[in-house]
């Protein structure tokens, strides 16, 4: 997000007002004496008006430990109790939450995971059962037994939308089906899914939304447990590019919304090219008409009218929650096949990154577009989806071994805020899985990264035979990281980061790569060799040195090497010679 888009009312960043004094002022002079009884009464009413008014505001918003995003040097971070924390996070299956029986064994397997926090499912339904009568037992219960296992909770709030459906709203809400309208999609068919446009629907959301934020301030507000929101899951319509109801058609019909043309206008110059800045242009940048005037006759024009619709309602939603707990809250997306994006293939209007100039101009609540990157195209996606000042959190990814990899990507390279495989509850033999090594690692490293992050002194990576190299100068030196390779034998995966350490040394984490040195300085005839390496762990903030590596182990000198069979930190130092 860009800076002036942080400082809405509501965002969850580092910058809130301060609230209006509610105390009566008092004058004493000749003309007005105030005797002791009237002082008592007017003391009495202040006390009042400040429980009224002003407590619940200064706790909800004015809390220095509450969990919030800060943005400093062009990077985002999530702090906790006025410090950076980096979220190493899983998120479980849809209903695992539902029951506190169901999920004894899952608090030990996140603890196996080497988990710091738990993303999971709250869904309307069972906090508003029947209309107006919320039911918060559930959610005390997950908060409670998250301290007691020494996680934070990252709370889905399923209502609205659940991929693409309306599956988990109430049953109040999906009988009386008049008030709460639905979609129409091609040849008339009605979906049981909300529309975006009735405002009875957000109105019921919200105040569902509102209600639990103020009960989670409530609670929680004073240990910090649960660190953000989602709001909805991967919105969007499925089975066509938009709604075509008689209310969706009328607004598509009308003129376009002057906020998003004010917008447009305003960003001209910073809108991603292959978003809606080339519908537009392809267009003749009118300013004035309706949807297919201004943007042309397409099924990506429909996804823009989807995309702006459910921007705004979502962020109804969030707007309504942040006014009870302004904690940090995002949106997450299904994201399109690149090779041939078809809205309704893929839920049309949910925030895809070519779409994210439309989520922004209406974020009032939502502070984070955050994809749930399955995809191939890991690196790709993530840098798409930090443009615009978006910071990264990735909900959802694989709990395979290739997602174990790309994690270093997403947060030693796009400094991500934190990431969570799906479906962690089924994960098998969690100890040796891919996810708790590199969670180890990066448990003890986390301190350090976040520093870095911040002076641009670390790089995350994963290599294969496509994509064997990379380079990147930090230090004083040129990095040219690689597979490793020794007597013959070549790793065919490494992974991992490295970070600047001081003068001439460096730390990094990972496996089955190897690191050159190479100087700056064009037609220099220093040759930069490694002096000392040393592998060990960090406990309780202290390193704590293993062994010294040396002959093979650092390839004669000429390389700093992490052999394929193990996931180890190491401690580099170098030196220059001619």
């Amino acid at each position: 997000m860009s800076t002036k888009q942080n400082q809405h009312k509501t965002s969850g960043y580092l910058s809130v007002k301060q609230p209006v004094s509610v105390f009566p002022i008092v004058y004493f002079d000749n003309r007005n004496y105030i005797n002791q009884n009237q002082m008592k009464k007017i003391t009495i009413i202040a006390v009042l008006l400040l429980g009224i008014f002003g407590a619940r505001f200064c706790h909800a918003q004015s809390d220095p430990g509450m969990p919030k995003l800060v943005k400093q040097d062009g990077v985002t971070q999530l702090y906790v109790d006025q410090k950076p924390f980096l979220m190493l996070s899983g998120e479980l299956n849809n209903s695992s939450s539902s029951s506190m029986e169901y999920m004894k064994p899952i608090w030990k397997q996140a603890a196996a995971l080497n988990f710091n926090t738990l993303v999971t499912p709250l869904s309307w339904e069972l906090v508003e059962p029947k209309e107006g009568d919320f039911d918060f037992t559930l959610v005390d219960s997950l908060i409670t037994n998250a301290r007691q296992n020494n996680l934070h909770l990252v709370f889905l709030w399923l209502a609205s939308w659940k991929n693409g459906t309306s599956s988990y709203m109430p049953l109040w809400v999906k009988e009386n089906y008049k008030k709460y309208t639905r979609i129409k999609i091609q040849q008339g068919y009605t979906q049981e899914v909300l529309s975006t446009l009735a405002e009875a629907n957000w109105q019921a959301d919200s105040k569902a939304f509102a209600a639990l934020m103020k009960h989670i301030r409530k609670f929680d507000g004073n240990n910090h447990t649960v660190l953000m929101m989602q709001v909805e899951n991967e919105v969007g319509v499925l089975g066509d590019s938009r709604d075509r109801s008689d209310i969706a058609n009328a607004a598509f019909n009308a003129p376009v919304p002057k906020e998003l043309i004010t917008y447009l206008l305003k960003n001209k110059d910073s809108l991603l090219p292959d978003g809606i800045k080339k519908y537009w242009e392809a267009n003749g940048f009118k300013t004035t008409g309706n949807w297919e005037d201004i943007f042309g006759k397409s099924k990506y024009c429909d996804e823009l009218f989807m995309a702006w619709n459910y921007a705004g309602y979502v962020n109804k939603v969030a707007t309504a929650g942040k006014k009870e707990y302004s904690i940090p809250m995002y949106t997450n997306c299904w994201l399109d096949p690149i090779d041939n994006p078809k809205p309704g293939d893929f839920p049309s209007g949910c925030p895809e990154a070519r779409l994210m100039d439309v989520w922004l101009s209406r974020q009032t609540g939502i502070d984070i577009l955050a994809p749930d990157l399955y995809a191939s195209e890991f690196d790709y996606r993530c840098k798409l989806y930090t443009r615009l000042g978006n910071p990264l959190f990735i909900p959802e990814m694989n709990s395979s071994d290739d997602g174990a990899r790309n994690i270093f990507v997403a947060i030693g390279k796009y400094n991500a805020i934190g990431v969570s495989p799906f479906g962690i509850d089924h994960i098998k033999d969690a100890e040796k899985s891919g996810f708790s090594k590199s969670y180890a690692i990066l448990n003890q490293l986390a301190p350090q990264i976040l520093e870095k992050q911040l002076k641009k002194q670390v790089l995350g990576f994963v290599l294969d035979e496509k994509n064997p190299i990379v380079t990147y100068e930090m230090n004083g030196y040129k990095l040219e990281i690689s597979l490793d390779e020794l007597f013959g034998h070549k790793s065919t995966l490494g992974y991992g980061l490295v970070m600047a350490d001081g003068d001439n040394k460096f730390t990094g984490a990972g496996s089955g790569f190897r690191v050159r040195f190479f100087p700056l300085e064009k037609n220099s005839k220093a040759i930069i060799g490694v002096s000392n390496i040393d592998e060990g762990t960090i406990k309780n903030g202290i390193w704590v040195p293993g062994r010294r590596l040396n002959g093979d182990e650092d390839d004669q000198g000429r390389a700093w090497r992490f052999g394929f069979w193990q996931t180890a930190i190491e401690k580099c130092t170098v030196y220059k010679y001619e």
